[in-house]
């Protein structure tokens, strides 16, 4: 019990809790979620590669069951689970994923509609010529091994990567507190930077942009940013590329035709695209377009048919990059280990430094291995040809001496190995032939020591040998290949084209319907505005106007505010629609006294119950927000009541003292807000009525009978602010000319 007692410690939770998390958090970061600098690669990509390569699954030999290769990987050096490996391998073959694939599959490994791969007991895998070369070395004492996880056996630290695997093929990872997101680029490209780098060491982040150009994405699409804002990712290893996918017209014959899309954005899913797009069109959201179809087979082929022939493709391929993944982003954070192993966001020229850096030492490193290699090899060969010179001795050492080997150290000063192997020579290799190919052999290997060795002495040299190497590796994939050619294009930022709201809606008329309560909503085509339609107990109409979907309705208040509601927002159906209050941020104090269609160009009289009014025109009556636009000032006891269309040159203004004034409009100034001028002058009373019209037509109103036009207007012809004479005989009793 006292042994027990000793092994409990006191220990303050927090400091315990945290470095345990903070031990969690960096065995993600570094053994799980961000690639090393060096060759790109993830503990789990690293761990699947020599797998693979220890089962001999390279380019020239057959394929292997992915089972049998995820069997090795977790029972050897990578403790997790089979799903996550196997996943791992699949995104490594998908030719969709990657820009240079580093596993060759055979069958099922999904596709870029989304769907996934078949389970690994189905598919077959190996190494690609691109793998290859990024484990190149390996046999070369390029890189240090280390234990695996059960000390049973080792794998590399990191590969000797001939080829800058992180740029080419991007990554992408999410570890605790920091992520990677980074795009995969054209190796032949990043060779000419390289190159570049090694030839001019002091050179800018510009001219390595310059060479490198951009992101080259396994799905192709176009680039639409320009040089500036690509420059800027690049340098501060932040930033996000725009995308978008390319796509081709097909004449059809007799003006007609059809939109080809062969190229979508990196990381959309195709079915995914195609399904929002439908989703658009069934909702009538994308009136230029008629109707899609996916006719694509190993390529992109998304067929879109526009609604008519008259409709710009531009204009409708606009429409879709603005709501769909026609255009995307790509949010780059090269976020890597470097070579010290520490995680830090770097830019592009301070990742292919330290490439070239981790390249000088795999290549320094190969060459002390052959160098070493070389004098075994001539210690070996020297051994031989002292016994050619000396071989009726040593035969008879051998055939005499009870211990030979330790008489031919003696007598020729030979080394260990030496007699070693001269003991282990078949009577065969005496020939004089072998003599002479072992004096040409020796004379080789001295001559490529001295060489290497001058490389090892000249680092001027050594770089040189490194571009050489850069450039064999720049011919192999060059861009005149399959896999080599760049298949991401750049374009200049698109300029901003002006779509008309009608191309985002479908035009349709409905009525609009506004009750006494402040509920609103719309009924499709035209109704009778006389209609008696359905309110909620003790509600009554208030305004009822017929509209297109595309229109935008304003809202005035009694307190001179402007509200505007998109007349597509409107619920619709045979229900009571919905309060406008929870469109618009009206007061529930105030009340709407005018709803109408916007019109460009047009201009409205307002008019205060105390007859105070002006002009504004329809610049001013457009709110930005839903808060409204505050256009005419009103006193605490004074309220807006009329909002009038500017329609005539002559205004007709009448009050409840049943006094009619008629005037020039002219005499009414135009404002962008404010209370005002008085319009007709009251002793107590208030307007009623106001009306526009041309002098010529002259003003009309109810009357027993009909409608009266009254055009000789002497008598109640006057100027602004005057009191105006009695109204009309027959004029309606309730001071208004319709009501």
């Amino acid at each position: 019990m006292a042994d027990e007692n000793q092994k409990i410690r006191d220990v303050q939770f927090a400091e315990e809790l945290s470095k345990r998390y903070l031990s969690y958090a960096m065995s993600t970061i570094v053994s799980r979620s961000l690639p090393d600098v060096r060759d790109g690669l993830k503990p789990v990509h690293r761990r699947l590669m020599y797998a693979m390569r220890q089962l001999h699954l390279d380019p020239k030999n057959g394929f292997k069951k992915c089972a049998r290769v995820v069997g090795d990987v977790i029972g050897k050096y990578h403790p997790h689970g089979d799903s996550a490996v196997y996943g791992a391998m699949v995104r490594l073959a998908q030719d969709f994923s990657v820009r240079y694939p580093l596993v060759d599959g055979q069958g099922n490994f999904g596709n870029i509609d989304g769907d996934g791969a078949a389970a690994m007991r189905y598919t077959e895998a190996r190494l690609t010529e691109f793998a290859m070369d990024l484990m190149d070395g390996l046999n070369d004492d390029a890189v240090d091994f280390v234990d695996t996880y059960d000390g049973e056996d080792s794998e590399p630290a990191v590969m000797p990567a001939m080829v800058p695997n992180l740029l080419c093929n991007g990554s992408m990872g999410i570890a605790v507190g920091m992520a990677t997101n980074i795009p995969p680029h054209n190796l032949s490209e990043l060779s000419d930077a390289l190159i570049y780098m090694i030839e001019n060491p002091d050179c800018d982040d510009e001219a390595v942009v310059r060479r490198v150009k951009g992101p080259d994405f396994p799905t192709g699409g176009t680039i639409v940013d320009s040089f500036e804002t690509i420059l800027n990712n690049y340098k501060q290893g932040k930033g996000n590329f725009r995308i978008r996918a390319k796509w081709t017209t097909e004449d059809l014959g007799h003006g007609q035709y059809q939109i080809v899309v062969t190229e979508i954005p990196y990381q959309v899913v195709k079915s995914k695209l195609i399904e929002k797009i439908a989703e658009l069109l069934v909702n009538k959201k994308l009136p230029f377009l008629g109707d899609i179809r996916d006719e694509s087979a190993q390529d992109v082929r998304i067929v879109l048919e526009p609604k008519n022939r008259t409709i710009d493709a531009a204009m409708l391929m606009e429409q879709l990059y603005r709501q769909t993944d026609m255009e995307a982003k790509f949010n780059m954070n090269m976020n890597v280990l470097d070579l010290d192993g520490v995680p830090r966001v770097m830019s592009l020229k301070e990742v292919l430094h330290d490439y070239l850096v981790h390249r000088n030492q795999i290549f320094l490193r190969k060459i002390n291995y052959r160098i070493g290699k070389i004098n075994a090899r001539l210690e070996i060969l020297e051994g031989y040809l002292t016994a050619y010179l000396n071989l009726d001795e040593v035969i008879r050492i051998i055939r005499e001496e009870d211990e030979p080997k330790a008489a031919l150290m003696a007598t020729f000063k030979l080394t260990d190995n030496q007699a070693e192997a001269i003991l282990n020579m078949k009577l065969r290799n005496l020939r004089k032939l072998d003599e002479e190919q072992i004096r040409i052999e020796h004379g080789e290997l001295k001559e490529e020591k001295a060489h290497l060795e001058i490389l090892v002495n000249s680092e001027d040299k050594r770089w040189a040998a490194i571009a050489e190497e850069i450039r064999k590796i720049k011919d192999k994939y060059s861009k005149k290949t399959a896999l080599g050619r760049r298949r991401t294009d750049f374009a200049e930022p698109p300029a901003d084209i002006e779509v008309p709201v009608e191309a985002w809606i479908e035009k349709e008329p409905i009525t609009v319907i506004l009750s006494q309560k402040g509920w609103i909503r719309c009924l499709k085509g035209y109704s009778d505005l006389n209609e008696n339609f359905k309110f909620k107990d003790d509600d009554t109409l208030a305004f009822a106007i017929h509209a297109q979907t595309t229109d935008k309705i304003v809202i005035l208040d009694n307190k001179g505010k402007f509200f505007n509601i998109a007349a597509n927002d409107i619920p619709s159906g045979r229900g009571f629609g919905q309060p406008v209050r929870l469109m618009i941020d009206l007061a529930n104090s105030d009340e709407v006294v005018s709803m109408f269609v916007y019109e460009p160009k047009a201009s409205y009289l307002l008019a205060s119950d105390k007859a105070y009014g002006f002009i504004v025109d329809e610049n001013h009556i457009l709110a930005q927000t839903r808060n409204g636009r505050k256009i005419m000032n009103v006193a605490d006891d004074e309220n807006v009541k009329f909002c009038v269309k500017m329609t005539g040159d002559y205004a007709a203004i009448v009050g409840d003292n049943r006094k009619l004034l008629v005037f020039k409009a002219e005499e009414i100034p135009t404002m962008a807000r404010g209370r005002g001028v008085l319009l007709q002058k009251y002793k107590d009373g208030h307007i009623t009525d106001i009306q526009v019209f041309n002098r010529e037509e002259g003003f009309s109103y109810n009357r027993a009978g009909g409608i009266s036009t009254e055009k000789e207007l002497i008598t109640w012809l006057g100027h602004r602010a005057q009191v105006g004479k009695l109204v009309p005989f027959g004029f309606p009793k309730s001071n208004k000319f319709f009501k």
